[in-house]
This record gives C-alpha cells, structure tokens and sequence, in this order.
C-alpha cells in the first residue's frame, strides 16, 4: 500500500468524492494538532496512510495491506 494517499485513493476505496475529502481534510487537522504545521497548507492534498487509517478505522490500511 502507498504511503501517503489523496482522495482520489479514498474514491479508489469506494468513498464518494465529498467524504473523501472531508476524510483528507480531517487527517490533515489532525497532523497539525501533532506539530505537523507543513500539512496546515491549502494545496496540501496528500497526507500519510497511517493518519487516515486512523480515521477510518481500517488495520489493513495502517499494517500496509491492502
């Protein structure tokens, strides 16, 4: 599995296109509550698995499975 992915992945998954994003947007707040203030960025789209791994609780996705 990649390590890093955009939504355009989360579609891939069968996410539809708006909770797809909503999901990156989520992972990239909670990297900068982290101290990751790179991900604070506008253009940012890509974000790493194991952040959105966590917010929709897939193991598969944080193990680096697929």
């Amino acid at each position: 599995m990649k390590k890093v992915m955009d939504y355009q992945d989360l579609r891939d998954l069968g996410y539809p296109q708006n909770q797809a994003r909503r999901i990156i947007r989520q992972a990239k707040r909670n990297l900068v509550k982290q101290g990751f203030a790179f991900y604070n960025g506008k253009r940012v789209g890509l974000v790493p698995t194991t952040a959105i791994a966590e917010i929709i609780a897939l193991p598969e996705l944080e193990d680096g499975k697929q």
